[in-house]
């Protein structure tokens, strides 16, 4: 069993940058590859990134690739989302999710662990 708890949303102003950190609980965090996840009101959750147990293979949306950049250290059990020329369009509710797969999926439905959920609101 993970637990997963997300941090660092707000209200940005178009062009600035906000960082998500995602803390798993349990001993095993590094058997599990990791996503972050979005939902805007009215959308289906769209994958956003990925990122492999050990951290070698990252994967983007081409919507975030280049401006977003996902990371994890596991030895503090913690993913983060660094995000940055945000757009009003990345305006959403993030999530961050695990699965026992080595390399994740671009499929929230592969996702075994869901957080609550952090709030990112893009002024223009």
């Amino acid at each position: 069993q993970v637990q997963l708890v997300e941090s660092g949303g707000g209200l940005v102003q178009a062009g600035g940058s906000l960082r998500l950190s995602c803390a798993a609980s349990g001993h095993t965090f590094n058997r599990y590859a990791m996503g972050w996840f979005r939902q805007a009101p009215g959308k289906d959750r769209e994958f956003v990134a990925r990122i492999s147990w050990s951290g070698g293979m990252l994967d983007y949306a081409n919507s975030v690739k280049g401006r977003f950049t996902i990371s994890r250290d596991n030895a503090k059990n913690t993913m983060y989302l660094q995000m940055n020329s945000l757009k009003p369009e990345d305006t959403a509710v993030y999530y961050c999710a695990a699965t026992k797969s080595v390399l994740g999926s671009r499929s929230y439905v592969d996702y075994d662990y869901w957080g609550q959920g952090t709030q990112v609101t893009v002024s223009s």
